[in-house]
């Protein structure tokens, strides 16, 4: 869409400081942004009652805004920037600073947004919120992005192997030939009660491994799989020194 007013009101902005008149309540607020983007009427007024029950805020509707928690703002911020039902949303840090459960509630209302196909550009310094609710991730160290995509896709980049510990009984040197075959696989320790193994895809190939070391007359009685965080991929990536 070249033409820019139109392409304006497609789009929903939810800045990290907030967008709101504390003088006023939430009802309000929600109004006053909602016909910014050119909504009227009856359509604005039942808009706004159906963000407010989403945000949690329908029962302090009339209140104002300046006697409401973090959370409470933090919610009433977002639903000012959905409230015109954007296709795109941009969301800059919109849980800074808020309380656990107002934190779970806004991931939800982003998970709704994107179920509903709108477009959802979140930024965060939050690795695992990226890592739970984003389809693909971009790692930005200093205004240049480092690496894009899926999770697996930056796993497979950065050449880092999920870990796989067994716990049970086994011959440790027969389990180590079993396995050997599967290929791009390091076997970290083995013994007669463990073992532990690094391989890409970890997760996609346990049955292969279940299966070898069955074959080597081992008995898994305990599994765990464990993947490299989205955190250690961006410290990896930008280093440990401190940033501005």
């Amino acid at each position: 869409m070249r033409d820019r007013t139109p392409a304006r009101q497609h789009l929903g902005v939810v800045p990290q400081e907030l967008a709101l008149y504390e003088d006023l309540n939430a009802r309000d607020n929600l109004a006053y942004w909602g016909a910014a983007y050119g909504m009227r009427g009856a359509d604005l007024k039942n808009r706004v009652a159906e963000v407010l029950a989403r945000i949690g805020l329908g029962d302090r509707a009339r209140e104002p805004v300046k006697r409401f928690s973090g959370g409470m703002k933090r919610r009433l911020n977002f639903g000012c920037g959905i409230v015109h039902q954007p296709k795109v949303l941009l969301l800059d840090e919109p849980t800074v600073g808020v309380d656990p459960q107002s934190r779970v509630r806004l991931l939800e209302l982003v998970k709704e947004e994107v179920h509903a196909g709108t477009c959802v550009l979140y930024t965060t310094h939050y690795m695992e919120e990226a890592q739970e609710i984003c389809d693909r991730i971009a790692i930005v160290d200093r205004g240049k992005i480092l690496a894009m995509g899926t999770l697996d896709d930056l796993r497979r980049m950065m050449g880092e192997k999920d870990l796989v510990r067994l716990s049970g009984r086994f011959d440790a040197a027969a389990a180590r030939r079993a396995l050997e075959p599967l290929g791009d696989i390091d076997i970290v320790t083995a013994d007669d009660a463990g073992l532990l193994i690094a391989m890409a895809g970890a997760s996609r190939r346990l049955p292969s491994i279940f299966s070898a070391v069955a074959s080597a007359g081992g008995e898994i009685q305990e599994t765990s799989l464990s993947q490299p965080s989205l955190e250690s991929l961006f410290i990896k990536l930008t280093g440990r020194q401190l940033r501005e």
